[in-house]
């Protein structure tokens, strides 16, 4: 998803998987992955000269939760990147940035060969709130990419106003 949206060329911590991964990374559901994430992938996107976002994207697994802490720490918001071949792997970031309070979306990613959820049957199985958008996407296709950032963005302005205490935006 950093890859498919950053101006720079981003920084990806993709490795082959290897023997000595086995036990340790569950390929369940997905069995045929070849690579894994070994650290954090990093990307920008210049929204104005005022204005710059930076991407990080992190693995889901426990291992890497460490990170998490760090990174949510002046953070605006979050993409939850939903895998429906094995999406009880979501519910550890879920549970994070609702404790947190941290604005996100789920980012439902589309499969090829992989059967399609509806964003409503996956909201229902994440137990996400009504006001938490739900979108399907391809993170490999920029314009994808790019209708999940703006919906975050979108939710993040949204829930800072209800904060504050400042009426919806028209």
């Amino acid at each position: 998803m950093v890859g498919s949206v950053s101006e720079v060329p981003p920084l990806r911590t993709e490795e082959a998987l290897t023997v000595a991964s086995t036990g340790i990374d569950d390929l369940s559901g997905v069995e045929r992955k070849t690579t894994t994430t070994v650290a954090l992938d990093f990307g920008r996107i210049t929204i104005s000269p005022e204005l710059i976002l930076y991407l990080f994207g992190t693995p889901g697994q426990d291992r890497f939760w460490f990170m998490w802490d760090e990174l949510a720490l002046g953070a605006l918001g979050a993409v939850v990147l939903a895998d429906t071949r094995r999406l009880e792997s979501c519910f550890p970031a879920v549970d994070f940035f609702e404790r947190r309070g941290l604005p996100f979306v789920v980012g439902v990613n589309c499969f090829d060969n992989a059967y399609r959820y509806g964003t409503e049957e996956v909201r229902s199985a994440l137990e996400v709130d009504q006001n938490v958008p739900v979108l399907l996407c391809d993170a490999r296709d920029r314009e994808s990419t790019k209708l999940v950032l703006v919906t975050l963005i979108q939710h993040i302005m949204t829930t800072n106003r209800a904060k504050a205490g400042a009426p919806p935006l028209p």
